[in-house]
Formats: structure tokens, sequence, C-alpha cells
């Protein structure tokens, strides 16, 4: 693919027009080729030390070319002893991006970004005999990868296998990831350019070594990028990037805060889940913000019917409603979207680069898991309605059936807000919990995000508590038909899943947002009994 097959089209004559001054400005300014000169004075005083060591992504495409041969040689070596199972433990940034790379290229790939015992028990029951885990953590330090790890370690060592020979770690230099690798002899260990953080990573060592160990064409993505880092680092109005940011922009300060992506047939899988926290991450902050919902496609609940308060965004030909289109490759993409959120960030007169908000649930979960006495027995639901434990949010009664409240609950949205659903489930026996995100969309007229716990805290999470504050959180949890211990570590996943979900929830009631937890006794009869209750809400 050619740096010329990518395009940005503003389709809404209107929002066009309102963009055509900021892209004059973006251009006078030369912002797109100094930020591709690695400028860090772009986003003011205030943000310039943490950009002078954040924008080494703009040159990936050069600098992560030698990881190709090592990948390469890894893959092969594996094969030759038979493992071509590839299971990767990461969240956010070192999770998101190999799970697009792999499924656009139709390889196989197990990601694990989940504390579910059940999903974490689907992955252990695969052949082990073929299986390397890759351990992707920037930090070093996350606990749901260490988790994974640890339980990982002693499947191997239980079923006789070397688990040093079958663990590869990718991380940043220095970090306490790298130091343990090397104290147990991990079967090899690559490091990540330290100056790129986590959602701008698609092309460093944590997209690229799970990818292409799966088999994914790591040197054709870093082609993409380069055709089309010639395009994006121009100043004029045609830069693709530069024309993203300013519609974005643009709809921002029309109140259209909101940013509506469907997949019109790009050919690439799963790509909104990427960019979902790619935007939110950067922009939400301040109060202030772009909230990316992630839609099925173009005739979805909230893209085809977006109100004044969103944009559709077609990722791939424009279709229908679609506001905004981009089409173009996976690496040409990826590359777009990072320069576009980085630009938008300018607009919005944030630091593109920080996260202040994600640190305060994973404190609230730490300091529940130091006390488990509150994850147990400590909780009354404020009424049970079969297999549904509703504990009622802020302002809520919870008076009545699960339908009542929910109605009651959906009500307290302020006008032009919207609806996250947070689901701390399997994500792959529990898929029908996505069902969800449509119906109460459809049936509230509200602007409705999903997202499987505890991922979204390393992704949506961070805009939830710092951008703008008019959305209200519906978490479902779920007793769990068998836990899974972490070994050294004085909790179950059940438990860490449970305490994510409870210090989430702490966090966003403290910042005055209404928080709804319906906990399902049964899982499979839950689900089915709050379907049957968001489809009588409307009614």
């Amino acid at each position: 693919m050619v740096g010329e097959e990518l395009t940005v089209t503003i389709s809404d004559e209107e929002l066009a027009a309102k963009a055509a001054p900021l892209v004059g400005t973006l251009v006078a300014d030369q912002v797109a080729s100094k930020l591709a000169a690695q400028d860090p004075a772009l986003w003011g005083s205030d943000a310039e030390s943490e950009a002078s060591i954040r924008l080494s992504w703009t040159t990936l495409h050069k600098s992560s070319r030698p990881l190709i041969g090592e990948i390469e040689a890894l893959r092969e070596e594996l094969r030759g002893e038979g493992v071509d199972r590839i299971v990767l433990a990461g969240m956010g940034g070192s999770s998101l991006a190999p799970e697009v790379i792999a499924a656009t290229e139709h390889v196989a790939l197990t990601v694990l970004d989940t504390t579910d015992p059940g999903q974490v028990a689907d992955a252990l029951a695969g052949d082990l005999q073929r299986t390397v885990l890759v351990v992707s953590s920037k930090s070093g330090g996350t606990v749901e990868t260490d988790s994974h790890r640890r339980i990982f370690a002693k499947a191997f060592a239980d079923n006789g296998i070397d688990a040093a020979s079958r663990i590869v770690v990718v991380t940043d230099p220095g970090s306490p990831l790298s130091e343990l690798a090397e104290k147990e002899g991990y079967r090899k260990v690559f490091l990540a350019d330290p100056h790129v953080g986590g959602r701008y990573s698609a092309l460093t060592a944590f997209g690229l070594v799970p990818a292409g160990l799966a088999g994914a064409d790591i040197a054709r993505l870093l082609d993409q990028a380069a055709a089309a880092a010639q395009v994006l680092g121009e100043d004029n109005a045609d830069n693709p990037a530069v024309k993203l940011a300013a519609a974005w922009g643009a709809a921002h300060e029309g109140g259209a805060e909101k940013v509506v992506l469907a997949d019109t047939g790009s050919g690439i899988t799963g790509f909104a889940d990427w960019a979902e926290q790619l935007i939110a991450e950067s922009t939400g902050k301040l109060g202030t913000g772009l909230l990316p919902v992630a839609v099925d496609g173009p005739a979805a609940p909230g893209f085809a019917d977006a109100g004044a308060d969103a944009t559709p965004v077609a990722v791939g030909p424009a279709s229908g409603p679609a506001k905004i289109a981009t089409t173009g490759s996976l690496g040409a993409q990826f590359l777009l979207w990072e320069f576009a959120t980085a630009i938008a960030g300018r607009l919005l007169k944030i630091n593109p680069f920080d996260q202040p908000d994600v640190e305060a649930a994973k404190k609230a979960a730490r300091a529940l898991l130091d006390d488990p006495s509150k994850l147990t027995g400590g909780e009354t639901p404020t009424t049970v309605d079969d297999a549904v434990e509703i504990f009622a949010a802020a302002g809520v009664s919870g008076d009545g059936s699960l339908t009542d409240v929910l109605r009651e609950f959906l009500a307290s949205a302020p006008e032009g807000g919207y609806l996250a659903v947070q689901a701390y489930l399997d994500r792959l026996d529990d898929a029908s919990a996505s069902l969800l995100r449509p119906e109460l969309a459809r049936r509230t007229g509200l602007q409705t995000t999903f997202g499987w716990g505890p991922r979204f805290l390393h992704s949506t999470g961070q805009y939830h508590k710092g951008g703008h504050q008019n959305g209200i959180f519906l978490q479902i949890t779920g007793a769990a038909e068998s836990d899974l211990d972490v070994p050294d570590r004085p909790y179950t996943l059940g438990q860490l899943q449970h305490a994510q979900a409870l210090g989430d929830g702490q966090v966003l009631t403290e910042h005055g947002r209404p928080v709804l937890r319906l906990h399902l006794t049964d899982r499979a009869a839950g689900l089915a009994e709050l379907m049957r209750a968001v489809q009588e809400v409307g009614e």
C-alpha cells in the first residue's frame, strides 16, 4: 500500500466549513512537520517535559525495523520445537494493537487482557506443549499481566515444561519485569523504546512481537506506515491527519464531543477497539476530550441516528450517515490516527501523552485487596430480582423490579450525556453481554459505550474520570463457576476482578457520577433477565 491510498474525507459540508479555519491555522503553524520532527513544544509549556520523552512513535516505521529479523528468528526457533500457539498476557496498549494486527492478518493469537477466571482457565486448557506466553507490560508491574505470568508459569511446571523456556517478555528497559526476566532466565526479552507511550506503541515491540510470533507480516506493516509518514508530516491542507484532527476539533467546539466509530469495509478487524484507547486516554482530561464510541457497523444505533452531540466516523469508505471517513492500510491508519489524536490534543489545549486519572482506580482496587473482608460478606444488595443482585446508584432508590431500577437509573443521565456499560465478565463465554450496547442505545437515545472489565480501565477509564463529566455507568459483575489462585499472592483472580469493579465504581462515585452495579448470581440466566429488562425499559 502506498501513501496516496491514505485518505480522510469530510462529507458533511457544514463540518467541513467549520474545520477549514482550523486546518488553515494548523498548516500555518507547521504543526504536522513539527510533530514529525518531534517538537515537544506543540502542546504548551505544561506538557513539554512529558512530550519530550513521548514522541519516538513518529519514526517507528524506521526504528522498529531491526525487530523484523529478531521476531522471525524466534518464531522459526519455536516452531522447530513444535511451539506454535501464542498466548499474549497484556493490557491496554500491550494487547489492543497486536490483537488488531493478528485478526486482520488472520493469524491465531490468544489474548489475555482479563482477570475473569473462566476466560483465563480456557486459555490454560489449550495445548501447553505447543504454547509460548508473551508477557507484555511497559511498566513491568501491571497486576493483571503479572497474575497471568504466575498462573502460566505454574501450569507449565505442573505439566513438566520448563517455564523459563516458554516465556517471552516485552517491556521497557530497566523495568521490574526486565529484571525478573533476567533473573529467571526467560526465553527472550524484547526491550521497547521507552520514549513511546503505551497507546502510541502499535509499531513498537509491544505491537509487533506478539503479532509477528503469531505469523503476521510486520515488515509489510512497517512499509505501510513508512509510506504514510511522508504524507502525514507535510504542512498542507490535504494532510489527512490535519483534516481529521481539525474535523474532530470543529465538532467538539460545536458540542459534539463524542466520536462514533464504525467499520464500513476497511478490511481491518477490530480497529475501533484500538482507536478507542488512543482517543479516550489521550484527550479525556481536564473536563474535556473526545469520547470514542465503538459500534458494530454503520447501521448500528448511535451511528445511524447520531445526534448533535456526536460525529459518525467511518473506518473505510464513506457510508450513509458518516460525516468523516478514513481509508488506508492498517500500518497507515495506525500512524494517521496517532498523528490526528496528538494534533487534536493541541486544539483541545491538553497534553495528549499523560493519563492523570488512570491510577485512581488501581489504588482503590489495591486498597480492597489489602482488606479482603471488604470483598466478601460486606455487601448487601439494594434488592434482588431472580438471578440479579442490584446495588443501586446514589440517587436511585433501587425499589421495584430490575426494569424499574434500570428505568430510574437511565433517567439520571444528563441531556447530551452518555451511558457506559462495563462488563466484568468473560468476553468469550459471556459474549452476549455486548448485545446490551445497541439495545440500550436504541431504547434510551444515549450514546452508549461498552467495555469489558478490567481492560477498559486501561482505555476509556481515563476519559470516564477526566473527560466531560456527563456519563452514567452500568457495571455488570458475575459469579464465577470456579476461581483461580494467583501463585504467591494473597488473592484469587476472581477477587482481583471483583476489587477492580468495586474500586472503579468507588472512584466514579467520588466524581459524582451515577454507578449502578448488577451482580449476576447465574451469568447465563442473569444476562437473559437483564436483556428482557432492557427491552422493557423503552416500552
